[in-house]
């Protein structure tokens, strides 16, 4: 959540809209959602400059698992699991952060041990999205080119990143993307290249043969009203980037039909049904 620095990168290559929206699910897939912490935003302007100035708005924090015939994957890691329920105040009291039920804590509800996850996808590398994930050192990450250039370089907290909050994690393990990556082989699980938010932001297609295709949307928008006007963060990365991911995002989940669930929405999310129930 930590404001960044823009930095003039070349363009980005455009999403491959089509590959996926088409393909059968071939093997059963189940998705978890799990509560992963509470953000308090003091002034929602920060999302959308020049609009709402100085009103507050609550945020809620969303973590995902995916169970395929193939594998698993684990989808954005939310906040620390060391906050508490009094949380913290971050950013000069732009924020407040909080954990009411611990990650861990829901995972072991369902029997799941993070060691044995198979792969790891981090839509991008802010705090909020990265707090547990020295849980999964024994999974692959699946990150794209600029995102690990940024994160795992020199200059990690120019970006807004927090470095301590995956240094458990092994860069021999990456596997780095440049593009839309099929995870489990069969087009059930796609990650899709969204950036602007950070350099290498990343969402995730999930086609369910029960509920139907459904795409994670990272920080592509943190709620409703700003997918609805298009408004871009003040503290993205790259402004022009992120409206051209909208509108890639946008064709794709029109052209495929999928719900889009947004992950940081609390209003949205509160009609989501939570682990230990899953979706098919």
């Amino acid at each position: 959540m930590k404001k960044t620095v823009p930095l003039l990168l070349p363009f980005a290559a455009a999403t491959l809209l089509g590959a996926c929206a088409s393909r059968p699910v071939e093997s059963p897939t189940r998705l978890y959602v799990f509560d992963c912490g509470n953000i308090e935003s003091r002034d929602v302007s920060l999302f959308s400059p020049g609009v709402d100035e100085g009103q507050k708005k609550q945020l809620t924090d969303s973590c995902y698992l995916i169970k395929h015939a193939k594998g698993t994957l684990f989808w954005d890691t939310g906040l620390s699991d060391s906050l508490t329920a009094e949380g913290i105040e971050v950013w000069d009291g732009a924020f407040h952060l909080s954990v009411d039920h611990p990650l861990k804590a829901q995972l072991d509800e369902i029997g799941v041990d993070p060691a044995t996850i198979d792969y790891l996808g981090i839509s991008h590398f802010h705090s909020d999205h990265t707090g547990n994930a020295n849980y999964f050192t024994q999974s692959q990450l699946i990150i794209q080119k600029e995102e690990k250039e940024a994160a795992f370089g020199p200059d990690a907290e120019k970006f807004g990143f927090v470095p301590d909050s995956y240094a458990k994690l092994d860069p021999k393990k990456m596997r780095v993307i440049e593009g839309d990556f099929d995870v489990f082989g069969d087009g059930s699980v796609v990650i899709k290249r969204a950036v602007g938010h950070t350099p290498g932001h990343q969402v995730l297609w999930v086609n369910l043969k029960q509920s139907g295709p459904l795409l994670l949307s990272g920080d592509l928008y943190h709620f409703t009203k700003n997918r609805t006007f298009k408004r871009v963060p003040a503290f993205n990365f790259d402004k022009e980037q992120t409206l051209t991911a909208m509108d890639q995002i946008e064709a794709f989940i029109k052209e495929s039909g999928s719900t889009l669930w947004i992950q940081h929405d609390k209003e949205q999310n509160a009609t989501i049904r939570h682990s230990p129930a899953f979706y098919e």
